[in-house]
This record gives structure tokens, C-alpha cells and sequence, in this order.
């Protein structure tokens, strides 16, 4: 298998994985999610990795939990705690070592474009994703950012 081969053979998952999770079993829209802290933690506040959370797609004006169950302790619902299938394998597919080689991936995309031509940083008005490196990277850390 050729680098060109594994890098579309790694989109084509990826993607495929993506669209999966972007529903749940029932069609409902899942594609953006968010933490959602217990009760006593102020919305805005910094991350508490101390304190329980609980994993949501969010939409408009909704929350939708994709970890279901709970404790099955004596005030727990009685099953452990589960995520569907499509977002499981979503998730595994997203491990840590998918963020920092995507993180180092960017970094990199930044570094050639600047070394190419400064003025590449402000291509967003006459170039795309689907045509520009850089705008892919800023489309992905966009994302990333919540500011898409």
C-alpha cells in the first residue's frame, strides 16, 4: 500500500465513522457534541476533571445524551453505563494518538504554508478545503475551536 493509498484508506474510515456517529439509532442528529458537567458546576466554567460529566450531542437548544445508563448502585437506573455502537467505534477510532498526530498535522500545514508564501495565510477568501491545504487545517481547527 502506497502513503497515497493509507492516507485515503485513513479518510475513507474516518469519514465513513463520522457519518455513522453523526445519528443515533433513531435518526436523531448527533453530529456535534459537547461535556455537560453535573449540577453545582457553572456552565462557562473551566474544565473540572474531577467532577462527573456527562457526554451530549448538542443541537439547537437540545442535549441529547449518548452515554446511557447509569450506576447500578441503589440510586442508579439499574444497567452500566453504555454508548451505541456507531459512536463507540467513532470514539475508539478518535483515541488520543489520533489528536496529537492531527494536532502535529496541523502544525505542520501551518509551517509549510508560511514557508510557500506569507500571504497564504489570508487565502480564505479565494481558495477552499477542497483545494488548499491550509484551508482544510483552518476548516479542522475551526472545528476544533467551536468557531465554525
Amino acid at each position: 500500500m502506497t502513503p497515497a493509498d493509507e492516507i485515503t484508506t485513513a479518510a475513507d474510515k474516518i469519514r465513513a465513522l463520522a457519518t455513522a456517529a453523526s445519528t443515533d439509532s433513531h435518526g436523531t442528529p448527533t453530529v456535534h457534541w459537547a461535556i455537560r458537567y453535573q449540577p453545582g458546576v457553572t456552565p462557562g466554567a473551566p474544565d473540572r476533571r474531577d467532577q462527573p460529566a456527562k457526554l451530549v450531542a448538542v443541537g439547537l437548544d437540545t442535549a441529547k445524551p449518548l452515554l446511557h445508563g447509569g450506576s447500578s448502585g441503589p440510586h442508579g437506573r439499574g444497567s452500566r453505563p453504555s454508548i451505541g455502537p456507531d459512536h463507540g467505534r467513532y470514539i475508539v477510532a478518535m483515541q488520543p494518538a489520533v489528536g496529537l498526530a492531527l494536532a502535529t498535522l496541523l502544525e505542520g500545514v501551518l509551517s509549510s504554508s508560511r514557508e510557500a508564501s506569507p500571504a497564504h495565510e489570508e487565502c480564505t477568501d479565494w481558495c477552499s478545503p477542497e483545494t488548499c491545504d491550509l484551508s482544510a487545517a483552518l476548516a479542522v481547527a475551526r472545528q476544533i475551536n467551536g468557531t465554525s
